[in-house]
């Protein structure tokens, strides 16, 4: 099972990745499940994915391979704006789907990828895109600032309550590792480390990249104080006047 977030904020954008795979509870693995694309001063792009590992690889092996080979417009870095980028991963998806679905199919498998995509063009504001298993997408709005694909309904319910469009680069990062850390809570197969990368609006490179372990000292100060927190409310809340 994998998590992943992306916010879409009027001073950038945040990603957010965990990077544990499972094959069965002793066969734990880590990949990282965020692939970064740029061009100094031009664009940078970036693609979480969720969903069977080798077709997510599968589809960023060609992504890069289109850019290695220089062919024109068919790569993510000689498309002329975010939605034609956002296009070039769908039909990349859906190149992978053609080649091997059947082949899945034939061994019981399923064929199933989702990605939250985005970045900022030159010339254009960021962006951000949820792309579907099919290759079509849809687009955040101000309404809906961010995508979630995975294990999504742990970490949902502090997103929706804290960020909107208008919340800063610094509370975004704040709520991603507190919706991790939810998650984690009650799911084992998602789990540290996180990779985390913050992209200012009009830098068009990428800015700060971490990974994030499970002793790292500002996650463990969040898991701690959040969770003292959460108690700390709960025991304030006034009892029912009908409780036994």
């Amino acid at each position: 099972m994998t998590y992943a977030v992306g916010f879409l904020l009027e001073t950038g954008l945040i990603f957010a990745s965990d990077s544990r795979t499972h094959a069965g509870v002793d066969q734990v693995s880590t990949f990282s499940k965020m692939a970064v694309f740029e061009r100094p001063r031009d664009r940078l792009l970036v693609l979480l994915s969720a969903g069977n590992l080798a077709v997510t690889q599968a589809v960023v092996s060609n992504l890069n391979e289109a850019i290695d080979e220089d062919n024109g417009h068919d790569g993510l870095l000689e498309a002329p704006d975010m939605f034609a980028a956002a296009r070039v991963v769908g039909a990349a998806l859906r190149e992978v789907h053609r080649i091997d679905a059947k082949y899945l199919k034939e061994h019981d498998a399923r064929f199933h990828a989702t990605f939250v995509f985005g970045g900022q063009i030159r010339g254009e504001s960021p962006r951000l895109f949820l792309i579907y298993t099919a290759g079509n997408f849809i687009e955040a709005t101000a309404d809906t600032p961010y995508f979630q694909i995975g294990e999504t309904k742990y970490g949902k319910p502090i997103i929706d309550r804290v960020i909107t469009r208008n919340s800063t680069l610094t509370e975004a990062v704040k709520c991603a590792l507190l919706s991790f850390d939810a998650t984690m809570r009650s799911n084992i197969s998602v789990g540290p480390p996180f990779d985390l990368l913050c992209y200012r609006r009009d830098s068009l490179e990428a800015g700060r990249k971490l990974r994030i372990d499970g002793d790292d000292a500002y996650f463990t100060y969040l898991h701690k104080h959040w969770a003292d927190g959460l108690r700390g409310i709960f025991d304030r809340l006034n009892d029912p006047d009908w409780a036994l």
